[in-house]
């Protein structure tokens, strides 16, 4: 396997890590909407994740600078021709970890409710977006002989790509309700194992139908059970859920995202960015790349990074690991 190959693997492991940890963070944050009745019971959410939100984007970064660094052509015609999806998504992420930090900083009801709203909407609108930058990149784009993306917003706004949006949103919301029953204590916990059920079931719906046109469009065996993995995971992760099994569920619900991306990216190699006008102007792990001698250098300093930053991130879920309930949250915000 060449050194370009072995880093297109890494970065689907980056953003697989990336949707599995930050997928139930913004499941929380859309929670705080749709499970939360009250002020307290939005505190247990935001707290379920508050020790682990910022370290699960690390992996968003990661997998932004190993693209740049091995995939300078790939990294170039993404953000340049996915400029205003990426510029939303970035902007959301600035302000939902500023609402975090400052909800809390003033006594005022008024003050809280509006960073309430701003962590909701900055979780849901990432959820779906991220899900159609994926589908376009699955589907391709609008790709010229020069590899500079040549579509404009619309072209992006397809119904392949909405539905990858509305998987990515679904999924992620019931990995966030999985978690939030796995983290949270009394009645807050009863309701969202019952939520996770009805979300699971349209998750499956909207899945399989997602999963099932990549596979006919762009699919293969190795695809195909990838597909399979993703689908059975999901229906018992369900089970599991029902049950009352909360660490089978979540385990079993990131298995789905797992599989989930692993599909897709498998359904893209061994391109990085197929273009819809020419399959001979479609950017690959080969002519996207960069020389074997920077991969060999990144090589390296993956090797001694990544299980750094893997344990230390385990060590910090192993601590924050104890349920936490109304009862946790004291009298005074502020």
């Amino acid at each position: 396997m060449e050194l370009h190959d072995v880093w297109f693997v890494l970065i689907a492991v980056l953003w697989t890590g990336y949707f599995f940890l930050e997928g139930f963070d913004f499941g929380i944050g859309v929670l705080t909407k749709l499970l939360a009745r009250d002020r307290t019971e939005k505190r247990v959410l935001i707290n379920t994740i508050g020790p682990v939100w910022d370290g699960n984007e690390v992996w968003l970064l990661s997998a932004g600078g190993a693209t740049f660094a091995a995939f300078p052509e790939w990294y170039a015609t993404l953000f340049s021709g996915f400029y205003l999806p990426l510029l939303l998504i970035l902007v959301c992420l600035i302000v939902r970890g500023v609402a975090f930090e400052y909800r809390a900083k003033r006594p005022e009801e008024q003050w809280q409710r509006n960073w309430e709203n701003a962590i909701f909407w900055t979780s849901l609108l990432p959820a779906f977006l991220w899900g159609v930058a994926f589908g376009n990149i699955v589907r391709g784009v609008k790709i010229d002989q020069d590899f500079e993306y040549v579509g404009n917003l619309w072209d992006l706004l397809n119904p392949y790509a909405i539905l990858g949006g509305l998987v990515t949103l679904t999924l992620f919301t019931f990995h966030g309700a999985v978690f939030a029953a796995l983290k949270t204590l009394g009645d807050i916990r009863e309701r969202a194992r019952k939520l996770a059920l009805g979300l699971g079931l349209v998750t499956a719906v909207l899945a399989l139908a997602f999963l099932l046109w990549t596979q006919a469009d762009n699919g293969d065996g190795k695809s195909l059970v990838a597909l399979v993995v993703a689908v059975v995971a999901l229906v018992a992760a369900i089970g599991a859920n029902q049950m009352g099994r909360e660490g089978w569920a979540f385990a079993l619900s990131g298995l789905t995202i797992v599989a989930a991306v692993a599909m897709l990216f498998l359904s893209l190699f061994p391109n990085v960015m197929p273009s819809s006008l020419n399959d001979e102007w479609s950017l690959t792990v080969t002519n996207a790349s960069s020389s074997p001698y920077t991969l060999k250098i990144m090589t390296w300093c993956a090797v001694i990074a990544t299980p750094v930053v893997m344990l230390y991130q385990g060590w910090t879920y192993w601590v924050f690991r104890k349920r936490i309930g109304t009862q946790h949250i004291a009298e005074a915000a502020h």
